[in-house]
C-alpha cells in the first residue's frame, strides 16, 4: 500500500475497548497513529467529548463500530464530528462499516423512516463523506446529500469459502427467503455452484405485510366515498408451506445474507436443509449483530459454523459460541480511506460488483 500523505487524522469514536479493535487495524495497515481523543459518559449519561490535538485544515476519518448501545454510538459519533468541525478541519469522512437503523428505511404502518433521519442528523453535524459496508438497502444512499461509498464484504465471503470449505465444490448457495435471492444469485454465480431458496417460512419484520399498504382498515365502510368509487379490497396475502426450491440432499449448505441478529429464521432454516438431506451448513453474514441469545441458539442448532466480518465488535459472542468464525475487513477500509485522502479514484474497489451485488 501506498504512503498516504501528510494531514490525516483517523479518531475513533466509540469509548467501548472492543469497538476501538477495527479502528487499530486501519491505522496500522496506514502506517498512521490514531488521534488523540477523549470520547466518555458523563454521570449523567451525557457523551463528552475532547480532542486532545489539532485537526485545522486536516482530513479527519472519524472511525465508529455499533456497540450494544447503537444510541450511545451514534451520539458519540454525532458529537466528535461536530467537534471536528468546529476545529476548522477541512474534510470529515464517517467510516460507518455497519449503518445504525438501517433495517428501518421503509415506511411501516404509522412509524417513520429513521434511517433518514440518522442520514440528516449525520450530514448536520457535519460529515462531508461517508464510507459504509453492505447497506441494507442500497436506496439508503440517497438519504444523504454527501458521496456515500457503499463497500462491499463479498469478496472476503467469497475468498474464506474458496480456502476454508475443502470440498466447497459440492456445495449450494442457499436464500433463506426469496428476499435474499438475489444476494444468493451473487454468490453462486461468481462461485459456479447452484442456488437454492427456502420459501414459505414464518413471517417476518421485512415482508411486505408490515409495511403501508396494510394500514387501510379491512372493514367495509360507508359513507365515506361515493358508492361508485368503491375501492376493491385487497386480497390478504397466504404463504404455503415451507418448500425448498433446489436440490440440498448430499450438499453443503451456504446460507447467505446481509445481517445476522435474531437467528431463529437462520436456525429454522437449517433445520429444514437438514430434513432435505444437506450434510453441512454454513450461514455466511456481512454484519454480526448477534443479540441477545444468538450465540447459545447457534451453539444448540443444525448450523456447523456462521462467519461474519469485524464491521461489528463479537469477541464476546465468540467466547460464547465456537461456531462463530471472523473475517478481517479493515484491508478494504483502510484502502479506501487511503485513495479518498490522496485524492484518488475509488473504482478499483468496486471492480466487478454489479447492481445486485
Amino acid at each position: 500500500m501506498n504512503h498516504t500523505k501528510g494531514g490525516l487524522v483517523i479518531f475513533t469514536a466509540n469509548s467501548h475497548p472492543a469497538s476501538r479493535e477495527l479502528g487499530k487495524r486501519i491505522s496500522e495497515r496506514l502506517g498512521v497513529e490514531l488521534g488523540k481523543v477523549q470520547v466518555y459518559q458523563e454521570a449523567n449519561r451525557e457523551t463528552r467529548v475532547q480532542i486532545q490535538e489539532s485537526v485545522r485544515g486536516k482530513d479527519v476519518f472519524v472511525i465508529q463500530t455499533m456497540s450494544k448501545d447503537v444510541n450511545t454510538t451514534i451520539m458519540e459519533m454525532l458529537i466528535l464530528v461536530y467537534a471536528c468541525r468546529t476545529s476548522c478541519a477541512r474534510s470529515i469522512t464517517g467510516v460507518l462499516p455497519y449503518f445504525p437503523y438501517s433495517k428501518q428505511c421503509k415506511m411501516r404502518k404509522r412509524g417513520s423512516i429513521v434511517s433518514k433521519l440518522i442520514a440528516s442528523m449525520m450530514c448536520k453535524a457535519g460529515l462531508t463523506h461517508l464510507i459504509t459496508m453492505d447497506l441494507h438497502q442500497k436506496e439508503i444512499q440517497g438519504f444523504f446529500n454527501i458521496p456515500v461509498d457503499n463497500l462491499r464484504a463479498s469478496p472476503f465471503l467469497l475468498q474464506y469459502i474458496q480456502e476454508e470449505i475443502p470440498d466447497y465444490r459440492n456445495a449450494v448457495i442457499v436464500a433463506k427467503s426469496p428476499a435474499s435471492a438475489k444476494r444468493a444469485q451473487s454468490f453462486a454465480e461468481r462461485l459456479r455452484l447452484g442456488i437454492a431458496v427456502i420459501h414459505g417460512e414464518a413471517q417476518d419484520a421485512e415482508s411486505d405485510q408490515v409495511d403501508g399498504r396494510h394500514s387501510p382498515p379491512t372493514v367495509k365502510t360507508t359513507g365515506a366515498i361515493h358508492p361508485s368509487m368503491e375501492i376493491p379490497l385487497l386480497i390478504p396475502k397466504e404463504k404455503p408451506p415451507i418448500t425448498v426450491v433446489g436440490d440440498v440432499g448430499g450438499r453443503i449448505a451456504i446460507i447467505v445474507d446481509d445481517i445476522i441478529d435474531d437467528v431463529d429464521s437462520f436456525v429454522a432454516a437449517a433445520e429444514t436443509l437438514k430434513e432435505r438431506g444437506a450434510y453441512k451448513i454454513f450461514v455466511m453474514a456481512t454484519h454480526g449483530l448477534l443479540s441477545c441469545d444468538a450465540p447459545r441458539f447457534i451453539e444448540e442448532s443444525a448450523i456447523d459454523e456462521v462467519v461474519v466480518t469485524n464491521t461489528i465488535p463479537h469477541e464476546l459472542q465468540k467466547l460464547q459460541c465456537p461456531k462463530i468464525k471472523t473475517v478481517d475487513i479493515s484491508m478494504i477500509l483502510s484502502e479506501a480511506i487511503r485513495r479518498i485522502h490522496n485524492g484518488e479514484s475509488m473504482s478499483y474497489l468496486f471492480r466487478n460488483i454489479g447492481v445486485d451485488d
